[in-house]
Protein backbone atom coordinates (compact mmCIF):
# COMPACT_ATOMS: atom_id res chain seq x y z
CA UNK A 1 0.00 0.00 0.00
CA UNK A 2 2.95 2.42 1.29
CA UNK A 3 4.37 1.94 -2.23
CA UNK A 4 1.01 2.68 -4.11
CA UNK A 5 1.08 5.64 -1.93
CA UNK A 6 4.07 6.97 -3.28
CA UNK A 7 4.02 5.62 -7.02
CA UNK A 8 0.43 7.94 -6.43
CA UNK A 9 2.00 10.58 -5.26
CA UNK A 10 4.90 10.42 -7.50
CA UNK A 11 2.41 10.59 -10.79
CA UNK A 12 0.66 14.10 -9.33
CA UNK A 13 3.80 15.97 -8.68
CA UNK A 14 5.21 14.81 -12.11
CA UNK A 15 2.03 15.41 -13.59
CA UNK A 16 1.86 19.16 -11.91
CA UNK A 17 5.50 19.76 -12.88
CA UNK A 18 4.74 19.67 -16.65
CA UNK A 19 1.59 21.60 -16.46
CA UNK A 20 2.94 24.15 -14.56
CA UNK A 21 6.26 24.53 -16.56
CA UNK A 22 4.80 24.33 -19.84
CA UNK A 23 4.95 27.59 -21.15
CA UNK A 24 9.16 27.56 -20.75
CA UNK A 25 9.26 24.07 -22.51
CA UNK A 26 6.70 23.60 -25.07
CA UNK A 27 8.61 26.10 -27.89
CA UNK A 28 11.84 23.89 -27.18
CA UNK A 29 9.69 20.91 -28.44
CA UNK A 30 8.64 22.55 -31.31
CA UNK A 31 4.86 23.51 -30.36
CA UNK A 32 3.45 26.83 -28.68
CA UNK A 33 1.48 27.51 -25.93
CA UNK A 34 -1.71 27.88 -27.70
CA UNK A 35 -1.52 23.55 -28.19
CA UNK A 36 -0.89 23.50 -24.68
CA UNK A 37 -3.85 25.59 -23.46
CA UNK A 38 -5.95 23.08 -25.99
CA UNK A 39 -4.16 19.90 -24.31
CA UNK A 40 -5.63 21.51 -20.85
CA UNK A 41 -9.13 21.73 -22.05
CA UNK A 42 -8.94 18.51 -23.24
CA UNK A 43 -7.97 16.95 -20.86
CA UNK A 44 -10.46 18.28 -18.46
CA UNK A 45 -13.18 17.45 -21.15
CA UNK A 46 -11.90 13.91 -20.99
CA UNK A 47 -11.61 13.54 -17.48
CA UNK A 48 -15.27 14.72 -17.24
CA UNK A 49 -16.27 11.78 -19.51
CA UNK A 50 -14.03 9.67 -17.24
CA UNK A 51 -16.43 10.70 -14.17
CA UNK A 52 -19.04 8.81 -15.77
CA UNK A 53 -17.72 6.23 -18.22
CA UNK A 54 -14.39 5.31 -16.35
CA UNK A 55 -16.03 5.54 -12.40
CA UNK A 56 -19.00 4.63 -12.73
CA UNK A 57 -19.25 2.54 -15.93
CA UNK A 58 -21.71 4.16 -17.92
CA UNK A 59 -21.36 4.93 -21.22
CA UNK A 60 -22.26 8.25 -23.20
CA UNK A 61 -21.96 9.11 -26.84
CA UNK A 62 -23.86 12.51 -26.16
CA UNK A 63 -21.34 14.02 -23.83
CA UNK A 64 -20.59 16.41 -26.63
CA UNK A 65 -23.91 18.43 -26.61
CA UNK A 66 -22.64 19.84 -22.83
CA UNK A 67 -19.16 20.61 -24.13
CA UNK A 68 -21.28 22.54 -26.98
CA UNK A 69 -23.70 24.30 -24.58
CA UNK A 70 -20.97 25.33 -22.68
CA UNK A 71 -19.63 26.99 -25.29
CA UNK A 72 -22.55 28.61 -26.54
CA UNK A 73 -23.67 29.43 -23.30
CA UNK A 74 -20.10 31.59 -22.65
CA UNK A 75 -20.01 32.91 -26.49
CA UNK A 76 -23.75 34.11 -26.40
CA UNK A 77 -23.69 35.95 -22.76
CA UNK A 78 -20.09 37.66 -23.50
CA UNK A 79 -21.94 38.59 -27.80
CA UNK A 80 -25.88 39.49 -26.26
CA UNK A 81 -25.35 40.16 -22.37
CA UNK A 82 -22.52 41.19 -20.49
CA UNK A 83 -18.79 41.14 -21.79
CA UNK A 84 -17.54 39.44 -18.90
CA UNK A 85 -14.87 36.19 -18.93
CA UNK A 86 -16.17 35.28 -15.23
CA UNK A 87 -20.11 35.85 -16.24
CA UNK A 88 -19.94 33.26 -19.27
CA UNK A 89 -18.23 30.86 -18.10
CA UNK A 90 -20.41 31.01 -15.35
CA UNK A 91 -23.66 30.97 -17.43
CA UNK A 92 -22.14 28.27 -19.73
CA UNK A 93 -21.31 25.54 -17.00
CA UNK A 94 -24.76 25.89 -15.95
CA UNK A 95 -26.54 26.16 -18.84
CA UNK A 96 -25.01 22.66 -19.63
CA UNK A 97 -25.49 21.58 -15.76
CA UNK A 98 -29.31 22.55 -16.17
CA UNK A 99 -29.83 20.48 -19.33
CA UNK A 100 -28.04 16.99 -17.90
CA UNK A 101 -30.35 17.46 -14.92
CA UNK A 102 -33.49 17.73 -16.82
CA UNK A 103 -32.26 15.02 -19.03
CA UNK A 104 -30.97 12.45 -16.71
CA UNK A 105 -34.55 11.27 -15.49
CA UNK A 106 -35.38 10.13 -18.73
CA UNK A 107 -32.30 8.13 -19.29
CA UNK A 108 -30.82 7.10 -16.49
CA UNK A 109 -33.31 3.58 -16.35
CA UNK A 110 -31.55 2.24 -19.46
CA UNK A 111 -27.98 0.68 -19.72
CA UNK A 112 -25.59 -0.18 -22.28
CA UNK A 113 -26.13 0.67 -25.84
CA UNK A 114 -29.81 1.71 -25.05
CA UNK A 115 -28.17 4.35 -22.69
CA UNK A 116 -25.74 5.65 -25.44
CA UNK A 117 -27.95 5.89 -27.83
CA UNK A 118 -30.32 8.07 -26.35
CA UNK A 119 -27.62 10.34 -25.00
CA UNK A 120 -26.63 10.84 -29.06
CA UNK A 121 -29.77 11.69 -29.99
CA UNK A 122 -30.26 14.23 -27.04
CA UNK A 123 -27.22 15.63 -28.55
CA UNK A 124 -27.95 15.52 -31.99
CA UNK A 125 -31.59 17.39 -30.72
CA UNK A 126 -28.89 20.48 -29.64
CA UNK A 127 -26.64 20.52 -32.28
CA UNK A 128 -29.34 20.81 -35.44
CA UNK A 129 -30.98 23.54 -32.61
CA UNK A 130 -27.79 25.67 -32.99
CA UNK A 131 -27.00 24.50 -36.83
CA UNK A 132 -30.42 25.97 -37.61
CA UNK A 133 -30.70 29.24 -34.82
CA UNK A 134 -28.96 30.99 -37.66
CA UNK A 135 -30.14 34.58 -36.19
CA UNK A 136 -28.83 34.21 -32.68
CA UNK A 137 -26.17 30.96 -32.78
CA UNK A 138 -24.84 31.76 -36.22
CA UNK A 139 -25.76 29.33 -37.63
CA UNK A 140 -23.24 26.74 -39.35
CA UNK A 141 -21.03 29.72 -39.49
CA UNK A 142 -20.74 29.80 -35.81
CA UNK A 143 -20.85 32.37 -33.46
CA UNK A 144 -18.78 35.35 -34.16
CA UNK A 145 -17.93 39.17 -33.08
CA UNK A 146 -17.39 38.57 -29.72
CA UNK A 147 -14.11 37.86 -27.88
CA UNK A 148 -12.82 36.60 -24.13
CA UNK A 149 -12.01 39.79 -21.71
CA UNK A 150 -9.29 40.27 -19.65
CA UNK A 151 -10.23 39.33 -15.77
CA UNK A 152 -10.62 42.15 -13.16
CA UNK A 153 -9.27 41.25 -9.91
CA UNK A 154 -9.83 44.71 -8.59
CA UNK A 155 -6.40 45.32 -7.30
CA UNK A 156 -5.04 44.59 -10.75
CA UNK A 157 -6.12 43.75 -13.96
CA UNK A 158 -4.68 39.93 -15.64
CA UNK A 159 -4.94 40.36 -19.84
CA UNK A 160 -6.14 37.08 -20.75
CA UNK A 161 -7.28 38.45 -24.04
CA UNK A 162 -3.90 39.25 -25.76
CA UNK A 163 -1.40 37.47 -23.20
CA UNK A 164 -1.26 33.86 -24.39
CA UNK A 165 0.41 33.05 -21.03
CA UNK A 166 -1.41 34.37 -18.55
CA UNK A 167 -4.62 33.09 -20.76
CA UNK A 168 -3.06 29.40 -20.03
CA UNK A 169 -2.32 30.22 -16.51
CA UNK A 170 -6.16 30.72 -16.13
CA UNK A 171 -7.42 27.93 -18.10
CA UNK A 172 -4.91 26.01 -15.38
CA UNK A 173 -6.04 27.56 -12.15
CA UNK A 174 -9.38 27.10 -13.43
CA UNK A 175 -8.03 22.99 -14.44
CA UNK A 176 -6.77 22.50 -11.24
CA UNK A 177 -9.66 23.65 -9.09
CA UNK A 178 -11.82 21.12 -11.69
CA UNK A 179 -9.78 18.12 -10.86
CA UNK A 180 -9.38 19.44 -7.52
CA UNK A 181 -13.08 18.72 -7.09
CA UNK A 182 -13.32 15.96 -9.19
CA UNK A 183 -10.52 13.83 -6.87
CA UNK A 184 -12.50 14.85 -3.47
CA UNK A 185 -15.70 13.19 -4.96
CA UNK A 186 -13.88 10.10 -6.25
CA UNK A 187 -12.51 9.50 -2.89
CA UNK A 188 -15.41 10.37 -0.91
CA UNK A 189 -18.39 7.88 0.20
CA UNK A 190 -20.09 8.88 -2.78
CA UNK A 191 -17.40 7.82 -5.27
CA UNK A 192 -17.02 4.67 -3.57
CA UNK A 193 -20.64 4.01 -4.45
CA UNK A 194 -20.16 4.86 -7.92
CA UNK A 195 -17.15 2.61 -8.31
CA UNK A 196 -19.10 -0.30 -7.07
CA UNK A 197 -22.15 0.29 -9.47
CA UNK A 198 -19.29 -0.38 -11.93
CA UNK A 199 -18.51 -3.37 -10.54
CA UNK A 200 -21.48 -5.01 -9.72
CA UNK A 201 -24.79 -3.21 -10.02
CA UNK A 202 -26.62 -5.93 -9.09
CA UNK A 203 -24.94 -6.57 -5.73
CA UNK A 204 -24.78 -2.45 -5.06
CA UNK A 205 -28.66 -2.48 -5.47
CA UNK A 206 -29.14 -5.60 -3.03
CA UNK A 207 -26.92 -3.75 -0.08
CA UNK A 208 -29.89 -0.98 -0.59
CA UNK A 209 -28.07 1.50 -2.91
CA UNK A 210 -30.20 4.07 -4.75
CA UNK A 211 -28.61 3.52 -8.38
CA UNK A 212 -30.51 5.31 -10.65
CA UNK A 213 -29.67 8.37 -8.06
CA UNK A 214 -26.51 7.97 -8.15
CA UNK A 215 -26.11 7.31 -11.73
CA UNK A 216 -27.99 10.78 -12.23
CA UNK A 217 -26.01 12.57 -9.71
CA UNK A 218 -22.60 11.38 -11.81
CA UNK A 219 -24.01 12.06 -15.07
CA UNK A 220 -24.90 15.94 -13.48
CA UNK A 221 -21.64 16.04 -12.24
CA UNK A 222 -19.74 15.01 -15.85
CA UNK A 223 -21.65 17.01 -17.60
CA UNK A 224 -20.90 20.25 -15.44
CA UNK A 225 -17.43 20.10 -15.73
CA UNK A 226 -18.00 19.14 -19.49
CA UNK A 227 -19.65 21.89 -20.08
CA UNK A 228 -16.98 23.80 -18.23
CA UNK A 229 -13.94 22.51 -20.25
CA UNK A 230 -16.72 23.72 -23.79
CA UNK A 231 -16.72 26.91 -21.72
CA UNK A 232 -13.37 27.53 -21.69
CA UNK A 233 -13.01 26.42 -25.36
CA UNK A 234 -14.94 28.81 -26.59
CA UNK A 235 -12.42 31.45 -24.89
CA UNK A 236 -9.30 30.05 -26.64
CA UNK A 237 -10.85 29.98 -29.74
CA UNK A 238 -13.06 33.25 -29.48
CA UNK A 239 -15.41 31.20 -31.49
CA UNK A 240 -18.03 28.22 -31.41
CA UNK A 241 -19.69 26.27 -34.18
CA UNK A 242 -22.43 23.39 -34.27
CA UNK A 243 -19.47 21.03 -34.52
CA UNK A 244 -19.12 21.34 -30.71
CA UNK A 245 -22.32 19.24 -30.40
CA UNK A 246 -21.86 17.06 -33.15
CA UNK A 247 -21.48 13.61 -32.08
CA UNK A 248 -17.88 12.81 -33.44
CA UNK A 249 -16.68 15.47 -30.80
CA UNK A 250 -18.39 12.52 -28.10
CA UNK A 251 -16.34 10.13 -29.83
CA UNK A 252 -13.53 12.22 -29.72
CA UNK A 253 -13.52 12.32 -25.79
CA UNK A 254 -14.18 7.98 -25.51
CA UNK A 255 -11.03 8.10 -27.62
CA UNK A 256 -9.23 9.66 -25.27
CA UNK A 257 -10.88 8.49 -22.43
CA UNK A 258 -9.42 4.81 -23.81
CA UNK A 259 -6.27 5.55 -25.09
CA UNK A 260 -5.01 6.83 -21.73
CA UNK A 261 -6.48 4.70 -19.51
CA UNK A 262 -10.00 4.50 -18.13
CA UNK A 263 -9.15 3.09 -14.58
CA UNK A 264 -6.52 5.78 -14.80
CA UNK A 265 -7.21 9.31 -12.65
CA UNK A 266 -4.68 11.07 -14.86
CA UNK A 267 -5.46 8.54 -17.75
CA UNK A 268 -7.81 10.96 -20.04
CA UNK A 269 -5.55 13.60 -19.68
CA UNK A 270 -2.31 11.55 -20.55
CA UNK A 271 -4.72 10.74 -23.87
CA UNK A 272 -5.79 14.12 -24.31
CA UNK A 273 -2.17 15.29 -24.86
CA UNK A 274 -1.54 12.32 -26.99
CA UNK A 275 -4.74 13.19 -29.65
CA UNK A 276 -4.24 16.94 -29.29
CA UNK A 277 -0.63 16.36 -30.57
CA UNK A 278 -1.11 14.16 -33.02
CA UNK A 279 -3.98 15.94 -35.01
CA UNK A 280 -1.91 18.95 -34.29
CA UNK A 281 1.44 17.68 -35.95
CA UNK A 282 -0.35 15.22 -38.38
CA UNK A 283 -3.21 17.32 -39.68
CA UNK A 284 -0.28 20.13 -40.67
CA UNK A 285 1.19 17.20 -42.57
CA UNK A 286 -1.47 15.13 -44.77
CA UNK A 287 -5.24 15.93 -45.60
CA UNK A 288 -5.55 12.08 -43.77
CA UNK A 289 -4.17 12.65 -40.62
CA UNK A 290 -7.69 10.89 -39.02
CA UNK A 291 -6.83 7.98 -40.54
CA UNK A 292 -3.23 7.24 -38.90
CA UNK A 293 -4.85 8.91 -35.15
CA UNK A 294 -7.65 5.97 -35.95
CA UNK A 295 -4.54 3.67 -36.27
CA UNK A 296 -2.81 4.68 -33.21
CA UNK A 297 -6.13 4.12 -31.43
CA UNK A 298 -6.52 0.71 -32.89
CA UNK A 299 -2.81 -0.42 -32.18
CA UNK A 300 -3.69 1.29 -28.45
CA UNK A 301 -6.90 -0.86 -27.68
CA UNK A 302 -5.83 -4.28 -28.88
CA UNK A 303 -2.37 -4.41 -27.47
CA UNK A 304 -2.64 -1.65 -24.59
CA UNK A 305 -6.07 -2.34 -23.64
CA UNK A 306 -6.20 -0.32 -20.23
CA UNK A 307 -4.41 2.58 -21.98
CA UNK A 308 -0.83 4.15 -21.95
CA UNK A 309 -1.62 4.73 -18.27
CA UNK A 310 -1.68 0.92 -17.98
CA UNK A 311 1.19 0.36 -19.43
CA UNK A 312 3.36 2.33 -16.77
CA UNK A 313 0.82 0.77 -13.74
CA UNK A 314 1.67 -2.74 -15.33
CA UNK A 315 5.70 -2.07 -15.39
CA UNK A 316 5.51 -0.49 -11.79
CA UNK A 317 4.16 -3.59 -10.55
CA UNK A 318 6.13 -6.33 -12.27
Amino acid sequence: MGNLDLRKQSTNLIVCALLLTLPFWIDHVGSYIQLGTQIVVMALAAMALNFLLGYTGVLSFGHAAYFGLGAYGTGMTIRYLLPSTGVGILVGTLVGALAAAVIGPMIVRLRGVYFAMVTIAFGQVFYFIAFRWNDVTGGDDGLTNWKRMPIDLGFTTVDIQHNATAFYYFVLVIFAVAVALMAFLLRSPFGRTLIAIRENERRARFMGVNVNFHIWMSWVISCTFMALAGSLSSLLNNFVDPRSLFWTQSGTFVIMCVMGGMRSFWGPLVGAAIFVALQDYLSSATPNWQSFVGLVFVIVVLFFPRGVMGIFRRKATE
